[in-house]
């Protein structure tokens, strides 16, 4: 059966030209199977604006790896780039090249060790380490950035949002407005990162979860322009699904018409047997109209109903709504606690975009070259040091102080181990005058980050369900300092070298731009 054009475009050619040009002319150098390195990281977090991320949460590896597994060169794809040809009419890609690519175009030969997903990620750490032939480790850069920069993107947004609502139940409803399919993607992303259910059914029922939503206001307008009114829609609504009875009050008025046709419905639900679920509220000043919803509520008997609230919200709406109901409640004699436990966030919009920073600055280098079975430093020297990347064979472990704090993440090469050292130097990335030391007894603990994933192209990690990586972010937020999990101005969480490796970078940046002179 021939592939469609939406599996052409999304299979091995998922890719920038350039990666297949430089393969090229690996192969016609006799580089192609050489065995290289090359880190993929971020190098900052993502800036909201008045606000900024003081971590991330590693999201999209699954992902990726069904792709690695799925992706190979069809003949249609050897005949499209047999097809290509330069400015002057020659063709770009020579027949023993394509025969090449043809038999050996697959990442079975790769080996790759990350940063499982779920966990709290930094930048400049490497989030995943990619070891192969040269053409395959290559070929992977733009799908493994595509992959997993988006649900590292997603993912922190969600933990974030997670965070600013005290835990209380957070819903995606952000497949109407995501980027195409980019969506699904955002809705595992949003799981992992603290999203306990989305509207979208598709990818609920891959991940295994309940769907969850109510109804539009079309739903009240139809039943208005019919005759029938909002309590009609509500009666309807509420007969069809007696046990998950939940109105969207604010068409007309929220306090006037909506919330008091919501009651009458509700008591007609009790007088039935039923106990209704609540009401969502998608419009006006959702605090102070929280306030008073959960006070008509009480007062008629219903303290347990629950109020979602949607409407462009973000992690900075939520804190301000949840600090205006703490504020507030008390003047109309409210426990502002019990009207924050009650409630849920829908959030759409700002969520599966990542409003305010729509891209993470993920990014796929070069770090070491194998010759001769020795590893062979590799770096890219930048007029901004922050773009100078940290070379060679190396391993990731983070730090914890006496508190079980995580202190500082910490790279070096791969023969060092911190464990065995009495006093640990580190150096800051890039700024070489910077450098602290920690002595052994003030640590509580030395984890390595980094885990095998992929060994010659086969999978030697067991893939965790979204609850554990659920829990794995959990644990790793829990463990910040309460600087880092700050919303706005956020501690800066330390990314260090040992004294070996920063000398390594120095010394090849020093060679380097001696010889470019």
């Amino acid at each position: 059966m021939k592939p469609t054009e939406r599996e052409i475009a999304e299979g091995i050619l998922f890719t920038d030209y350039y990666q297949l040009t430089m393969a090229q002319v690996y192969y016609r150098m006799g580089l192609h199977e050489k065995t290289v390195q090359f880190d993929h990281f971020f190098r900052g977090y993502p800036d909201y604006g008045i606000h900024k991320a003081g971590y991330c949460i590693s999201a999209g590896l699954e992902w990726l790896l069904d792709w690695m597994h799925n992706a190979h060169f069809m003949a249609d794809d050897i005949d499209y780039l047999r097809a290509q040809t330069t400015r002057t009419g020659s063709r770009v890609f020579d027949d023993d090249f394509l025969k090449w690519l043809s038999a050996n175009g697959t990442f079975d030969g790769l080996t790759i060790y990350a940063i499982p997903e779920g966990r709290v990620v930094h930048p400049n750490v490497p989030l995943t380490v990619v070891i192969g032939p040269m053409i395959p480790a290559q070929l992977l850069e733009t799908s493994l950035l595509n992959h997993l920069n988006y649900q590292t993107l997603i993912a922190t947004k969600a933990a974030r949002m997670e965070r600013s609502g005290r835990g209380q139940v957070l819903i995606d409803f952000g497949l109407r407005r995501g980027q195409d399919k980019g969506a699904n993607a955002a809705v595992r992303a949003a799981l992992i990162g603290g999203a306990d259910f989305t509207s979208n059914v598709g990818m609920s029922r891959v991940l295994g979860y309940p769907p969850k939503g109510t109804h539009a206001h079309s739903m009240v307008q139809a039943f208005m322009a019919l005759g029938m009114g909002e309590l009609g829609a509500f009666r309807a609504y509420a007969d069809v699904y007696p046990d998950d009875c939940l109105l969207l009050v604010d068409t007309i008025d929220s306090l006037n018409s909506g919330i008091p046709n919501a009651i009458t419905v509700f008591e007609e639900l009790r007088r039935k047997g039923y106990e209704p679920v609540g009401i969502r509220l998608d419009s006006g000043d959702l605090a102070y109209l929280s306030i008073q919803a959960a006070k008509m509520l009480d007062e008629a008997g219903f303290p347990d109903t629950i109020i979602v609230l949607s409407n462009n919200l973000d992690e900075m709406v939520i804190w301000q709504i949840i600090t205006q109901i703490r504020e507030e409640a008390p003047r109309w004699d409210m426990d502002a606690e019990h009207i924050i436990k009650r409630l849920s966030y829908g959030v759409g919009t700002r969520l599966v975009t990542s409003w305010g920073e729509p891209a993470l600055g993920g990014v796929y280098k070069l770090v070491a070259v194998c010759d001769n079975n020795e590893w062979i430093p590799a770096i890219k020297i930048s007029e901004s040091t922050d773009k100078t990347p940290n070379p060679g064979h190396k391993l990731a472990w983070r730090i914890y102080d006496k508190r079980g704090k995580a202190t500082a993440d910490l790279l070096s090469l791969e023969d060092e181990d911190p464990h065995t050292m009495d006093r640990i130097s580190l150096h800051h990335h890039t700024d070489y005058a910077k450098c602290r030391a920690l002595d052994r007894a003030e640590i509580s603990e030395i984890e390595p980050l980094l885990v095998e994933i992929m060994h010659d192209g086969k999978l030697v990690y067991d893939l965790p369900t979204i609850e554990q990586m659920r829990a794995r972010r959990e644990a790793d937020v829990e463990r910040l300092d309460p600087g880092v999990r700050r919303l706005i101005n956020p501690h800066i969480y330390h990314v260090s070298l040992t004294e070996k490796l920063w000398k390594v970078k120095r010394d090849l940046v020093a060679t380097l731009s001696e010889s470019s002179q």
